[in-house]
């Protein structure tokens, strides 16, 4: 028999605290990454006299003005719509698209399969900055200038290379034995791939579902070329408008780049542990 070995409680709890250093660099990074939202949160709240005579300081009054006079036009509102709708309908479009064309190259043995599956990680090494050009003039050409369309498709486009390399792990890892016996008990294909399939990926397809909407929500780029109405701006397009609109007024462009920060925010803190668990997922597989 093997003697246990007994750990005094005093080394127990040294262990468990760690390096001071690491506290201490974690609590600078944390510090030096919220500063910056602080100070336009907080900015939005004062005068631009107070923001003129003391950038850093605190209100002093508390000015709510600027953020119900952004809350109460129609400008604000319209924006998150028009991020909205492009933002679901991209992240259904990848969801649909990717996971499809992740189950054949997961699951099917056909000639090609390694070279398609390349192709996609290729376009991994390929950004949209650099396709910029001939994309404006593909959407142009097909006259969806102007239009939420030309932003979404080519949204879905880019965002499958990742969507794919993440979700074929997941659907590799299903056994063969599963799909042996759901045929024998008479499942087809396609009933395979809703009944068990599915089910089995669902935290890879949360995963690339909340990567593809955080990446149409923050996308800038690509709606400064295809939409010059400013009734379609999507909500990053429509805050470079809005600065440029109000640039003599300070406290309320902060007030409205505050306000866009918090749909994003909101939607990352909650959606942040199932992000991690699919990618270690994926990961593994």
């Amino acid at each position: 028999m093997t003697a246990a070995i007994t750990v005094p409680r005093g080394a127990r709890q040294r262990l468990n605290w760690g390096n001071p250093a690491v506290y201490l660099i974690a609590a600078v990074v944390i510090i030096a990454m919220l500063a910056p939202i602080l100070f336009i949160i907080i900015g939005g709240f004062r005068t631009n006299s107070q923001i003129t005579v003391d950038p850093a300081g605190w209100p002093n009054p508390w000015e709510f003005g600027n953020y119900l006079g952004v809350l109460t036009g129609s400008t604000f509102w319209t924006e998150v719509l028009n991020s909205t709708i492009a933002a679901v309908s991209t992240t259904v479009g990848v969801v649909v698209l990717g996971l499809m064309a992740s189950y054949v190259l997961a699951r099917y043995r056909f000639r090609g399969r390694g070279a398609l599956y390349a192709l996609f990680a290729a376009g991994l090494m390929f950004p949209l900055t650099v396709a910029i050009t001939p994309l404006y003039i593909v959407v142009r050409s097909l006259g969806l200038m102007n239009s939420l369309t030309g932003v979404i498709l080519p949204q879905i486009a880019f965002a499958l290379p990742t969507t794919i390399i993440i979700l074929v792990p997941f659907l590799r890892a299903i056994p063969e034995e599963i799909q042996e016996a759901a045929f024998i008990d008479g499942c087809s294909r396609l009933g395979f791939f809703w009944r068990m399939v599915l089910p089995l990926s669902l935290p890879g397809v949360i995963t690339v579902g909340i990567l593809a909407f955080i990446g149409s929500w923050n996308s800038y780029l690509l709606p400064l070329y295809i939409l010059n109405d400013q009734a379609s701006f999507t909500l990053p397009l429509g805050v470079q408008a809005f600065s440029s609109q109000y640039s003599v007024d300070t406290a309320k462009v902060l007030a409205f780049t505050s306000l866009s920060m918090i749909p994003a925010l909101v939607f990352f803190s909650i959606f942040e542990r199932r992000i991690v668990g699919g990618l270690t997922g994926a990961v593994k597989g």
